[in-house]
């Protein structure tokens, strides 16, 4: 297949990227240019966010599938459907465990909880803003999840990822925050009522979304491991393997730690589980993630 991506060569991007080339496919990458593409890749160049320059950038190219591991706004998946739209059979978008942070239910939540046929869509907002995005990902997301699904039928997918953990290259800082404060002794800021959440190893993701490319599904789909982890169990295995201290420190308002949640953040995944996609649990890959992380720390 003929596949494009959109957005950088880095974390689990790259290893997605990597998945498609071994399995045979044609791979081109739309991005800004500030980074490279691996060997074997199409290099298009240009802002996602200038219709005329992405326009520009694809000529008369179509593609089987679009995965776009960049689309963080209402406004980018406008540009994105009317431009690509008529250029690909399917659409494949990454999206987040996040778009669920308005949903407080104990159990696991599945995808109908949150119906992208029922998210107000606002252009309006302030969305090139970096602060305002950076406050509302999740909310941007949901809205951007609305305009792929909006009426005339658009065949995408949104994958709802769960926090990915693993690889020596993980650039959000996380693992170390607390392996830092392992270290040292430190406290650990988490919420009193402190819930478990779902996640997902780096290879796995990447796997997912190689096998959703391939696929034929459409609508909202979840991605995560098996078995959700509690910030009390990551720091256990921290623990092992940088032989600290975890000193846990309850808090009422302010600032948590990075894997420490007042809600619960736990998906259902029996959808995709329904539609072929096996995944790992979480205990069989956990040590091996963090030790990734931590060896490059």
């Amino acid at each position: 297949m003929d596949i494009l991506i959109i957005g950088g060569n880095r974390y689990f991007g790259k290893r997605l990227t990597s998945r498609l080339l071994e399995s045979g496919h044609a791979v081109t990458m739309l991005n800004r240019g500030s980074s490279g593409v691996p060997d074997g890749v199409e290099h298009l160049i240009a802002d996602r966010n200038d219709e005329a320059a992405v326009e520009t950038a694809l000529g008369d190219r179509t593609f089987d599938v679009v995965v776009d591991q960049v689309c963080y706004t209402p406004r980018q998946a406008v540009i994105a459907r009317r431009v690509l739209g008529p250029r690909t059979r399917r659409y494949v978008m990454t999206s987040t465990v996040e778009v669920y942070a308005y949903e407080h239910s104990a159990a696991p939540v599945r995808e109908e909880a949150v119906d992208p046929l029922t998210v107000a869509v606002d252009l309006g907002l302030p969305w090139e803003d970096p602060e305002f995005l950076d406050a509302h990902y999740g909310e941007g997301k949901r809205q951007a999840e609305a305009v792929f699904a909006a009426a005339p039928p658009f065949p995408y997918t949104a994958v709802r990822v769960a926090h990915v953990l693993g690889g020596e290259d993980d650039f959000t800082g996380r693992v170390g925050h607390y392996a830092d404060r392992i270290r040292a002794g430190e406290p650990i800021a988490v919420p009193a009522e402190n819930h478990p959440a779902t996640y997902v190893y780096v290879e796995e993701i990447a796997a997912f979304l190689a096998w959703a490319a391939e696929g034929s599904f459409t609508g909202p789909v979840n991605a995560h491991s098996h078995g959700p982890l509690t910030t009390a169990r990551i720091c256990a295995e921290i623990e092992r393997l940088t032989g600290g201290r975890t000193v846990f420190q309850e808090v009422e308002v302010g600032e948590v730690s990075p894997f420490s949640f007042s809600r619960s953040y736990g998906m259902d995944n029996s959808r995709a589980t329904a539609l072929g996609f096996t995944f790992l649990n979480s205990a069989e890959w956990l040590p091996r993630a963090l030790a990734e992380t931590l060896g490059a720390h």
